[in-house]
C-alpha cells in the first residue's frame, strides 16, 4: 500500500513510519516544511493542503496534533490542544473527500478522553461521551473526520489510551522518579488507567488498515485496565524499586493546574471491544509483561 502519515516526527509516528516501510508499504509523510522526495507540504493553520500530491493513496494515518501533556493548561494551549486536532482533521478529511480517486481507509487518532471521568463504570464504543474539555475535544476531532466517511472512505477513530513506552509519553516522565525510588499512587491510586504498549499500538493502526469490518470508533488499550494503585505497584515492581511517595490530589493540581484533573486524577475504565470482535491478537495483554519488555529494550 501507498500510505500517507501525519504526525510522523511524534512518539506513535516515528515507530509507525519504520514498521509500516519494513512491512513493504510506501510511506509519504504530509509535512509542514519544504517537502523532500516523499512528502507532501500541508500548513493546517492556513487551510492549505498540497492536493495533488494526496492522488494515488491507498490508505492515510492521521496523528497530528498538540502535545496534551507539555506544559500547563491555559486559554491558548486549550485552543492549541482542539484547533490542532480539529482543523487539521476537518482539512485532511474534506482534501480526501475532494480527490478523483480517494484512499480506501483513513485511520484517524482520537482518545478516550472521550469519556470523560467515569469512575469504575466499564466504558465500550458505544458508551456516552463525557463533558469535560477532553471529552469535547475529542467528540469535535472524531466529528472532522466525517467529510471522509460521507464519501464512503471507511474510516476508523482510534481512541487511545496511555501508550506506553520509553521514549516518550507518559511513561517515560515517570521512569527518573520511579528509577529513584521516588514513585507513588496519585491522588486515591483507585482510578483506572487503561493503557497500551507502544508495540499494540503500531499493531492496532496496522489492523485497522488491513480490516475491512473495523470502522468508527475503536478502544485503542490493553484488555486489562489497571488502577492508578495496580500501574503503581507493578512498575515498581519491573524497576525493583519502592513506591512509597504518594502525591495527594491537591499536589498535583498544585503542579499541573487543570490538567492534573484530566490526565491523572481522571478514571476510565475502558475495553477494546471492536478490536477482540475483528480479531486483534494483542502482544501486551497484560502490564507487567508489557512493562518490562518496554523497559528491556
Amino acid at each position: 500500500m501507498t500510505v500517507l502519515v501525519t504526525g510522523s516526527t511524534g512518539l506513535l509516528g516515528s515507530a509507525l513510519v519504520p514498521f509500516l516501510t519494513d512491512q513493504g508499504h510506501r510511506v509519504i509523510r504530509l509535512v509542514r516544511k519544504d517537502p523532500k522526495p516523499d512528502e507532501v507540504r500541508w500548513h493546517p493553520e492556513a487551510g492549505t493542503i498540497d492536493t495533488a500530491g494526496l492522488e494515488g493513496l491507498d490508505a492515510v494515518v492521521h496523528l497530528a496534533g498538540e502535545n496534551i501533556a507539555e506544559g500547563r493548561w491555559n486559554a491558548a494551549k486549550k485552543a492549541r490542544i482542539r484547533d490542532s486536532r480539529v482543523n487539521s482533521t476537518r482539512l485532511l478529511a474534506e482534501s480526501l473527500a475532494g480527490l478523483s480517486a480517494p484512499p480506501g481507509v483513513l485511520v484517524s487518532a482520537s482518545a478516550i478522553g472521550y469519556y470523560g471521568d467515569r469512575g469504575d463504570e466499564v466504558l465500550r464504543e458505544d458508551s456516552p461521551a463525557g463533558s469535560d474539555f477532553l471529552a469535547e475535544v475529542c467528540l469535535a476531532w472524531e466529528a472532522a473526520a466525517q467529510p471522509a466517511a460521507q464519501k464512503g472512505i471507511r474510516t476508523v477513530n482510534l481512541r487511545t489510551g496511555i501508550v506506553l513506552s520509553a521514549e516518550g509519553g507518559a511513561l517515560a516522565k515517570m521512569l527518573f522518579p520511579f528509577k529513584m525510588g521516588a514513585g507513588g499512587v496519585i491522588g486515591s491510586g483507585n482510578q483506572y488507567m487503561s493503557w497500551i504498549s507502544i508495540y499494540d499500538t503500531i499493531g492496532v493502526v496496522h489492523h485497522a488498515l488491513t480490516t475491512d469490518a473495523l470502522q468508527g470508533p475503536v478502544n485503542t488499550v490493553a484488555p486489562t485496565p489497571v488502577t492508578n494503585r495496580e500501574f503503581t505497584s507493578t512498575l515498581g515492581r519491573a524497576l525493583s524499586r519502592p513506591t512509597l511517595f504518594p502525591m495527594p490530589a491537591f499536589a498535583a493540581r498544585l503542579a499541573f493546574g487543570e490538567m492534573a484533573d484530566a490526565l491523572l486524577l481522571a478514571s476510565a475504565r475502558v475495553e477494546p471491544v471492536r478490536l477482540q470482535e475483528t480479531g486483534y491478537a494483542f502482544q501486551h495483554p497484560h502490564l507487567e509483561g508489557a512493562l518490562r519488555h518496554i523497559l528491556e529494550k
